[in-house]
Formats: structure tokens, C-alpha cells, sequence
């Protein structure tokens, strides 16, 4: 199995509605519903190697999303990193550790061209 993007998010309907968005260009997109699946799914060196980018919900049961983060760099010091969150002021959860941090919801044009720019340049994060 080989993906672009890991996408986590405990909600099952809103990782099938963002697989659906993100998929919609031809990328591979692999879902966790959970941050410790999403640490199994890496545990695949193969699909490790093909991951260019980590989508994550904030709020999580079990391992909420500034804890992810911090095992996921242990891991993968550079990959870019998108936090979507339905709260507004999370991002200093986040301090040095070198990810974007969305409000949800997100339109999904604005989802396509965010993922295309961190895909692309995946320098521009800021938290």
C-alpha cells in the first residue's frame, strides 16, 4: 500500500468526506481512525517512505493531536504536518513543532490548494 497523504481523524464521517475531497485530484489517501493507528500505519516502512504529508485532527480520544505530533517528529522530523481543529485558538498547542493549523470547517477548494502547497513547498508551515 502506498499514499501521498495520512489522513487521522476519529470521526468517521469526516475522514470519508476529506478522503473523497483529497482524492479527488488522483492522490492516494491512507485514513487512521485514530493517532495510535496512524502510528501502526507508519510502523509500514513502505508506506512510510510514500506519506508527504500527515493530516490530523486536534481533538482526539486516547492521543490528542499536539501528542501525535510530537511522537509523528520522532519519526518524521521534516513531513509536513496539517492540524484541522474546530476550536479557534489551538495553535499554541503546536509551538515548535513546525506545523499549519486550520480552523475547521474548510472549504474544499481551500483544503486542495493548502495540501497542494505543502506537497509542493513543504517550507511554508508556521507553529
Amino acid at each position: 500500500m502506498t499514499a501521498e497523504i495520512l489522513l487521522v481523524d476519529d470521526s468517521p464521517l469526516q475522514a470519508a468526506t476529506r478522503k473523497a475531497i483529497l482524492s479527488l485530484p488522483g492522490r492516494i489517501v491512507a485514513v487512521a481512525e485514530s493517532a495510535r493507528r496512524a502510528l501502526e500505519i507508519l510502523e509500514d516502512g513502505e508506506l512510510l517512505n510514500s506519506i508527504g504529508l500527515v493530516i490530523t485532527d486536534h481533538w482526539m480520544p486516547d492521543i490528542n493531536g499536539p501528542e501525535f505530533v510530537n511522537l509523528l517528529r520522532r519519526r518524521l522530523p521534516a513531513i509536513p504536518v496539517l492540524v484541522l481543529s474546530g476550536l479557534p485558538d489551538v495553535e499554541a498547542e503546536y509551538t515548535g513543532l513546525d506545523v499549519i493549523v486550520r480552523v475547521k470547517p474548510i472549504a474544499p477548494d481551500h483544503l486542495l490548494a493548502l495540501v497542494d502547497s505543502l506537497l509542493e513547498e513543504p517550507m511554508s508551515r508556521t507553529a
